[in-house]
């Protein structure tokens, strides 16, 4: 089960959570006034539709005249044309709200996204922060266009029509009115209802939707589990929660429009009762035009209130969208520069790169004690070391033990809980993460690729880098030998996430990637330990290289890797228990020692067997 599996939960916000989104309209109010007025003509124009209608009857059918009859015409085709210029150009206008509307919100979001630490991505899952920066947008985005729309419409409409009854005939608009509380009453009892209904509905289809993608990514320990009949049972039982679920969704549904279309007969038999009693008592007190203006209001006045009650509680389920929305925008990165630094060095999005410093590659941990944000226990305490420019730092340790937290420190990706760690002297913090980011190259245990072409992979490094540059990092680290093999070289697409290569070839692009980018501060995090022996082995001979006279802390899992590092730290449940060279280290014949023999006693016998 992933994580942040949440329910939906009636909340209550002002005015649905609408002014939470006003920054976001206020671009477009122009367009939101003027579809407001032209949504608010149409519900003029069918209110007055049914007048013509009145007039023709009562004078050209009931006189039997045809006296002015082509006016009439020309003025009825004119209210027409313009009817449907101004709905036309209102759904225009919706269609470019929902859009652009959702359009900035799912832009800042995204660049939010980019400025959150990696503690909001360890704590929330890929297809919560999905559905956030998407279906919570396009939600959001819909109801502001036409939902906007239909409010507009219908009230008007409703209220339009009952103020024309009342004005041509009170008595019978009464007993039509009289019939608006019962239906706004069943349509609010069947919506709550059907509200329930469509969420539990939707939960289910996330599930499809979840079966889908683990059957899909799955596949192959699908099949070498042997587990196919297990996950066909599974996905059954959830399809077929859909299904009764969709059933009853459906039966409810039915039987509201059938009350609607009920009530809505029932109001014409009101209308048909009373006008007509009164066209037969007098005929100056009810005409046949105006009791067929009452039967289409009557009819009419059905679909206003139920769409009112239906957008209600459609406002009131998207108050969980707005407050998802707004509180992603609302929420704050761990890592954050003070204004000062940014006014100097600017941000992720406008960097000031004239006032950035040159990295010489110094760093130093003065008294750092740090501790996860959502952790109790000092991972470090009191931690002090220097590393001088051009220092290899190796970290080791079992799988799990912590190794990444020095790490991630220097890479500013957390904050000391106390302490500081310096880099050329200077506290970290006193300039941007993006000015100490572009001076660092970062090859992971588990490289991404982004979807795209090798080139434009590899350019991601250095976007200026010349194809001689390009080609030179990808032969220092032997990434050449794989491009080359590929169908078209450097645009040889890669796939999403690099899926066409191996893994190993994954590694060394974007081993290469990193090289691309110059740093001067190198962090290989069990960088080859997915790449074969004798990779490996023109990778180490790079490296040699590649880090002479930059600062470079390796991670290492193939401690054979790292014995001519200028010092190793060994970390065991979190903590930094042994520091050392190889010598010194191995000469204590501590849990280094033993971590150190025990990998080569299985490398002996692995050798042996090989």
């Amino acid at each position: 089960m992933s994580m942040n599996t949440e329910k939906q939960k009636q909340i209550k916000l002002p005015w649905f959570g609408i002014p939470r989104l006003f920054p976001f309209m206020k671009p477009y109010r122009v367009i939101i006034i003027t579809m407001s007025l032209l949504v608010l003509l149409n519900g003029i124009i069918d209110i007055c539709l049914p007048l013509f209608q009145e007039y023709a009857i009562n004078n050209f059918i009931g006189k039997n005249t045809l006296e002015g009859l082509g006016g009439f015409i020309a003025l009825y085709v004119a209210v027409i044309l313009v009817q449907i210029i101004s709905a036309a150009y209102d759904a225009y206008q919706a269609c470019q709200i929902e859009m652009y509307v959702g359009r900035d919100l799912k832009r800042a979001s995204f660049n939010h996204l980019q400025t959150l630490s990696f503690s909001y991505f360890n704590q929330n899952s890929v297809g919560y922060i999905h559905a956030r920066v998407m279906s919570d947008t396009n939600r959001i985005g819909s109801i502001l266009a036409w939902g906007l729309m239909d409010v507009v419409w219908n009230s008007s409409y409703l209220i339009g029509v009952i103020i024309v009854m009342f004005m041509m005939n009170w008595k019978l608009a009464l007993w039509v009115v009289a019939l608006t509380p019962v239906i706004t009453l069943i349509a609010a009892l069947f919506q709550g209802k059907l509200t329930v209904l469509n969420r539990r509905v939707r939960e289910i289809n996330s599930q499809i939707t979840a079966n889908f993608n683990e059957g899909i990514t799955g596949a192959k320990t699908t099949k070498t589990l042997v587990i196919e009949d297990k996950m066909a049972r599974d996905f059954g039982e959830t399809t077929q929660d859909m299904k009764h679920t969709s059933i009853r969704t459906a039966r409810y549904r039915a039987t509201f429009i059938s009350i609607v279309m009920f009530t809505a007969s029932f109001a014409m038999a009101l209308v048909l009762w009373r006008g007509g009693s009164l066209v037969m008592t007098s005929e100056a007190l009810m005409q046949i035009g105006t009791l067929s203006v009452f039967m289409n209001y009557a009819l009419g006045l059905m679909e206003p209130i139920q769409t009112l009650v239906r957008l209600i509680s459609e406002l009131i389920n998207v108050q969980v969208n707005i407050e998802r929305f707004t509180n992603l925008l609302a929420t704050r990165s761990d890592v954050e520069d003070s204004p000062e630094v940014v006014e100097k060095y600017g941000d992720t999005f406008d960097p000031k790169k004239e006032n950035w410093e040159e990295l010489h590659g110094d760093v130093e941990f003065e008294d750092v004690s740090f501790k996860y944000p959502d952790g109790d226990e000092y991972i470090l305490e009191h931690f002090n070391l220097k590393i001088p420019q051009g220092t290899n730092v190796a970290i080791v340790g079992e799988t799990g033990a912590g190794k990444s937290t020095l790490v991630n420190l220097v890479c500013r990706f957390f904050e000391p809980t106390s302490g500081r760690v310096l880099i050329d002297g200077r506290d970290a913090r006193e300039r941007s993460q993006l000015w100490l980011h572009s001076n660092i190259g970062y090859v992971l245990q588990t490289p991404h690729l982004f979807s795209g072409t090798v080139l434009e992979n590899l350019r991601y490094g250095n976007p200026d880098a010349t194809m001689e540059e390009i080609e030179a990092a990808c032969k220092a680290v032997s990434a050449d030998t794989i491009i080359d093999a590929m169908d078209k070289g450097y645009d040889s697409d890669v796939g999403e996430g690099g899926d066409l290569l191996s893994t190993g070839g994954k590694q060394l692009i974007s081993f290469a990637r990193a090289v691309l980018a110059n740093p001067r501060i190198f962090i290989l995090d069990e960088a080859t330990s997915s790449i074969d022996t004798l990779t490996e082995h023109l990778i180490q001979n790079a490296i040699e290289h590649l880090m002479k006279g930059r600062t470079s802390f390796v991670i290492a899992h193939r401690l054979s890797t790292i014995r001519q590092a200028d010092i190793i730290l060994v970390v065991d449940d979190g903590k930094i228990i042994e520091q050392g060279t190889h010598d010194e280290l191995m000469g204590k014949k501590g849990h280094y020692y033993t971590l150190y023999t025990r990998q080569f006693e299985q490398e002996t016998v692995e050798q042996a067997f090989n």
